[in-house]
C-alpha cells in the first residue's frame, strides 16, 4: 500500500510537473516568436551575410538537448536531489501575466530600434564612469538602461525565460545537484555560501528552498537587481546582501565554503574573468568548492556551435565569443581552483571547482 501511495503521489507530482511546463513553454515560445520578429534578421537589408565558422545548426540535436533538459529536471526533482519550484508548486497571477507581456514586447520595440542603430552604451554617462567599471556600462542583449535600473531588474526573469523559450529554470536547476554534492557531509547551519552576482535571486532562492538553514550571502554590483533579490528572498531573514564588485568583494578570506557563480563569466572581459576568479580563491575556505554555471562552449554541442555563434550577432554580448572559447580549466587552474565535476543542461554547462585542502 505503501508503494502504491508513493506511485500515485509521483504520478501526481509529475503530471502537475509536466503540464505547468507545457504551459511556460509555450508562453515563453509564443513571446520569443513576437520577439524574433520585430528584431528581424542578423543582417540588415543590403549587409554580406555572416561568414560562418561552424556547421550548420542540428536541428533535431537543438530539440533532443532541450527535452532532455526538463527529463532531468524532472528525474532530480524524483530522486529528491531538489524539490519542485516554487513556480510550477502554484499557478501564476494572471495580472502578474499580462503585465509581464505587456513590458516584454513594449520593452522588445526598443530593444529592436537599439539593434538596428547599433545603440548600446545609452547606459554609459560621466556619473556612471565614477561608479561602475566601462565593461559593466552597456545595455546587454540591448536592453533599456542595461543593468541599472529597477524597471530592468522587473523584466529581466521573462527576457531570459522568453530568451530560452521556458528552459531557464531547468537550466539553472541544473546546479543545484553540485551544490547538494558540495554541502554532502557538511553541517549546514554551519556552512556558508556566497552568490556571486546574483542578479534578482533566483538560484539563491531555489538554493534557500532547499537548504533553508545554510547561511547565504547574495552579492551583486546592481543596486537594482540586488533589490529585487531582496524582495523575491524576503521570507529568509538571514540573508547578508552585499553591493560590490565580484572583482574585489571587500569580504574576508577565506569566508566561504560554497560559492556559486551563475551566467557571469560570459559578461565579463577575458583579463577580469582571471581577476574575479583571484578573487574567489581567496575568498574560498581551504577545500571550498566552486560552482559555475554559465553557457555552453565551443565543442561541448558541436551540433549547436552556431547558435553560440551568432548569439552575440544578434544580441549585444561583447564577451561572449571570447568566453565561449576560454579554457576555463587554465583560468580556474591558475587561482587553484580545480575542476571535478561538469554536467550539461541544453545550452548551459555546471561545473564544480575545488581548492585544495591545506
Amino acid at each position: 500500500m505503501a508503494l502504491l501511495n508513493t506511485t500515485l503521489a509521483n504520478g501526481a507530482k509529475r503530471a502537475a510537473y509536466t503540464s505547468a511546463q507545457l504551459a511556460r513553454v509555450l508562453w515563453y515560445t509564443g513571446h520569443y516568436a513576437a520577439g524574433r520578429r520585430l528584431m528581424g534578421p542578423l543582417t540588415e537589408p543590403g549587409e554580406a551575410p555572416y561568414a560562418d565558422e561552424f556547421a550548420p545548426l542540428d536541428r533535431e540535436r537543438l530539440k533532443t538537448a532541450f527535452r532532455d533538459a526538463f527529463r532531468q529536471d524532472w528525474k532530480n526533482i524524483k530522486a529528491g536531489n531538489y524539490k519542485l519550484p516554487a513556480e510550477l508548486r502554484r499557478p501564476p497571477s494572471l495580472p502578474a501575466l499580462f503585465k509581464q507581456s505587456r513590458d516584454y514586447l513594449r520593452d522588445s520595440q526598443k530593444v529592436a530600434r537599439r539593434k538596428h542603430q547599433g545603440a548600446h552604451s545609452e547606459v554609459l554617462t560621466a556619473a556612471m564612469r565614477e561608479k561602475y567599471p566601462r565593461y559593466f556600462l552597456q545595455n546587454f542583449h540591448f536592453q533599456t538602461d542595461g543593468w541599472l535600473s529597477e524597471s530592468s531588474a522587473d523584466r529581466y526573469e521573462m527576457q531570459v525565460e522568453t530568451l530560452f523559450t521556458g528552459a531557464a529554470g531547468p537550466m539553472r536547476r541544473a546546479a543545484l545537484p553540485l551544490i547538494g554534492e558540495a554541502l554532502a557531509d557538511r553541517d549546514i547551519a554551519r556552512t556558508s555560501l556566497l552568490d556571486l552576482g546574483c542578479g534578482t535571486g533566483r538560484l539563491l532562492q531555489s538554493v534557500k528552498e532547499n537548504w533553508p538553514q545554510l547561511n547565504a550571502t547574495a552579492l551583486d554590483l546592481s543596486p537594482a537587481y540586488l533589490g529585487k533579490a531582496r524582495n523575491a528572498l524576503g521570507r529568509w531573514k538571514d540573508i547578508n546582501y552585499v553591493e560590490a564588485n565580484a572583482e574585489a568583494t571587500g569580504l574576508p578570506d577565506a569566508s566561504f565554503d560554497v560559492i556559486t557563480v551563475i551566467y557571469l563569466f560570459h559578461e565579463l572581459p577575458p583579463k577580469v574573468r582571471r581577476v574575479v576568479a583571484r578573487e574567489i580563491s581567496r575568498l574560498l575556505k581551504p577545500g571550498g568548492v566552486l560552482v559555475q554555471l554559465d553557457t555552453i562552449q565551443y565543442g561541448d554541442e558541436p551540433g549547436l556551435d552556431i547558435l553560440l555563434e551568432n548569439f552575440p550577432r544578434g544580441f549585444h554580448e561583447p564577451y561572449y565569443d571570447s568566453y565561449c572559447r576560454a579554457d576555463l580549466d587554465k583560468i580556474f587552474g591558475e587561482a587553484e581552483l580545480h575542476r571535478s565535476a561538469q554536467t550539461i543542461s541544453f545550452l548551459s554547462k555546471a561545473t564544480i571547482f575545488n581548492k585544495l585542502p591545506v
